[in-house]
């Protein structure tokens, strides 16, 4: 049972070092620069990162690498589960454009609380998921991954993103992609068979502690 996850943790580790590898080839991105660039996320995302409907994503604090490799996702058709996304992706003229959006927001402050409170056991069931998974259904533990309350390992391990503080319903939406198969640009496919593993209660539980980080 454990087997899957000795090879998950060996993937993890592959990946995290590729990450490191690319970020130090990467060019760096102007966050000032991006600012302005970033002008047509704001109506979404909101114009500091942190959006007003829990559908769109926070890109407030998110890894710079992370946001650019998934507006070249969405560019090389890799990552289809959102089609206003891939309209917007496809208005980003160069991989500068991308680094420099991603370096805005990466710059900026996470709101400091959730747009609805989250239910108490929930939370609490979901912090034990993301800290020891659940070897009875191969469910590998967040942390190894997503880094200590999700705040992700480091801005050059992006491969992996920051989830901590992220809205319930949009993580929620991800997981479901994965599981359905509708979304397939994370590493190695860990993302797709974990989200596989999850039961209901177990993704409306971790989903509730992710949100409730800020």
């Amino acid at each position: 049972m454990w087997n899957k996850m000795h090879v998950w943790l060996g993937v993890a580790v592959m990946m995290m070092g590729a990450s490191m590898a690319q970020a130090a080839d990467s060019l760096p991105g102007d966050p000032a620069a991006g600012e302005a660039k970033a002008g047509l996320c704001g109506g979404c995302h909101g114009f500091d990162g942190n959006s007003e409907d829990a559908t769109f994503p926070r890109l407030a604090g998110q890894y710079a690498e992370y946001i650019a490799k998934q507006i070249r996702d969405f560019q090389r058709g890799l990552r289809t589960n959102n089609e206003t996304m891939a309209g917007m992706a496809a208005m980003v003229e160069s991989e500068q454009d991308a680094r420099d959006i991603g370096s805005y927001f990466q710059k900026q402050k996470m709101a400091k609380a959730p747009l609805s409170a989250a239910d108490k056991k929930l939370v609490e069931k979901g912090e034990k998921i993301f800290y020891q998974g659940n070897p009875k259904t191969n469910v590998y533990a967040c942390v190894n991954c997503h880094g200590e309350r999700g705040r992700g390992k480091a801005p050059n391990v992006a491969v992996f993103p920051v989830i901590g503080g992220q809205h319930r319903d949009y993580l929620l939406k991800q997981l479901n992609n994965f599981r359905a198969g509708e979304r397939s640009n994370d590493p190695a496919g860990m993302m797709s068979d974990i989200a596989k593993a999850l039961s209901e209660e177990e993704m409306q539980a971790v989903t509730a502690y992710l949100s409730s980080l800020l």
